[in-house]
């Protein structure tokens, strides 16, 4: 079994573009019940940056907890390493290494090397020194990353309205 742990970006865009929690409420169920089959998660420091919104999100999310958002256990610890020494050795300017390595972008990367998972994120690879994106990331470590449209084909998700009558 596949599972997948969400970029903070895939929770922020779905909340302020295609599933609104206003009209789009099975979309956040649906993660809810992927969640409690072992399916879908994110990480704590995940968490931490959807706090910094303060809304509608921050309270969804901290509703969910530990049991969506996960903890870093003893497995991730030697993956932040590794992961660390690739972003290292890429020819990344500091600044971009710097930054990577204090976000929870880097968090999310060793997660998923550890346990191998696969990422679901809205970013795409870019071929430059200043930013060091997740899926180019996900490339140098040769780890799944995929978007969170195919995440929902793969699970078959279905947002269906029901029977109007």
């Amino acid at each position: 079994m596949t599972r997948y742990l969400l970029d903070a970006n895939v929770f922020i865009q779905a909340k302020n573009l295609h599933y609104g929690f206003d009209f789009c409420p099975a979309f956040w169920e649906w993660l809810v019940v992927q969640n409690g089959g072992g399916t879908v998660a994110s990480i704590e420091k995940v968490a931490d940056e959807l706090a910094a919104g303060e809304d509608e999100l921050t309270s969804w999310a901290k509703d969910r907890g530990p049991a969506f958002f996960l903890p870093a256990d003893d497995v991730v610890l030697p993956a932040l390493g590794t992961v660390s020494a690739w972003a290292s050795g890429q020819g990344y300017e500091p600044a971009a290494v710097a930054t990577f390595l204090q976000v929870a972008d880097y968090w999310l990367v060793s997660h998923v090397l550890a346990h191998e998972n696969t990422i679901v994120t809205h970013e795409v690879p870019a071929n430059s020194t200043r930013k060091i994106k997740i899926p180019n990331a996900c490339i140098g470590l040769a780890l799944h990353c995929i978007s969170p449209y195919e995440m929902l084909r793969r699970e078959r998700a279905e947002f269906v309205l029901g029977r109007q009558e």
